[in-house]
């Protein structure tokens, strides 16, 4: 059951992995090739400080948005990323678990509760957890199917208050749309891009584009991560629209 325990306990596990990437990482200045721009460091900085804000609105149950911290590893070491990652955890969990679920506070999505932000701490670490991987030379990155299916609703429901990619969203040809279908896991999702923005909801139905594939491969398509045109994809229909998402999403 996908309940606030569960998303607090897969994020757990998931700052573990992360953390164990980045420690054993040759070199913390290898570029990410899922990030262009990015090297190893800044998926590690960039999620030790999400934590950290998090857990800051979380404990404090703030009712509005508070700065985002100007935090950053004090150690330039793998290791040193990899304490520092593991350090924010612990505060961030302890608060997630002793608001429960259901705790009044900011978020920048729907739902302004504390279990919305268990939820989006554990897609956070997940996908840059995945950039890491690949940034290290890993042929690819494997997420548990059940959190991979998560991850694509979570995004999608989020999807409309992003600062970015959203807006970015608005040259996608309305009337259009695009269907994802995950071929190990029971998930089926269909994108229609309206004039107000995107319309989304499971099932199966036919659209103007679809991608089939793994749904660990549809998880980083939808982040803008995996090309449609990746050999562990296929994609169908108006090959246009896949490529547009691809571009629009990635962040």
């Amino acid at each position: 059951m996908l309940d606030h325990e569960w998303f607090c306990a897969r994020a757990d596990k998931e700052i573990s992995a992360l953390a164990a990437v980045v420690a054993d990482a040759p070199d913390v200045a290898a570029e990410v090739p899922s990030c262009p721009g990015w090297t190893l460091t800044d998926p590690a900085r960039h999620v030790g400080s999400v934590h950290r804000w998090a857990t800051s609105i979380v404990e404090t149950e703030a009712a509005a948005r508070v700065p985002f911290p100007e935090v950053d590893c004090p150690w330039e070491s793998a290791d040193g990323w990899a304490q520092w990652i593991v350090s924010g955890a612990t505060p961030l969990l302890a608060g997630l678990r002793a608001a429960g679920p259901l705790t009044a506070v900011w978020s920048w999505g729907p739902g302004r509760t504390s279990g919305w932000w268990a939820r989006r701490m554990l897609h956070e670490t997940v996908v840059h957890r995945a950039d890491a991987e690949l940034a290290l030379g890993a042929a690819d990155a494997y997420v548990d199917p059940v959190v991979a299916a998560d991850g694509i609703d979570e995004f999608l429901f989020n999807l409309p208050s992003a600062r970015r990619p959203y807006p970015h969203l608005a040259s996608l040809p309305t009337g259009e749309s695009l269907h994802l279908h995950a071929t190990d896991t029971d998930g089926e999702w269909l994108v229609r891009f309206t004039d107000s923005g995107i319309a989304w909801e499971r099932g199966h139905a036919k659209a103007t584009a679809a991608v089939r594939g793994p749904v660990t491969s549809l998880l980083l398509f939808t982040y803008g991560r995996r090309a449609a045109s990746d050999p562990r994809l296929s994609a169908f229909g108006d090959e246009a629209i896949p490529a547009l998402w691809q571009e629009k999403t990635a962040q």
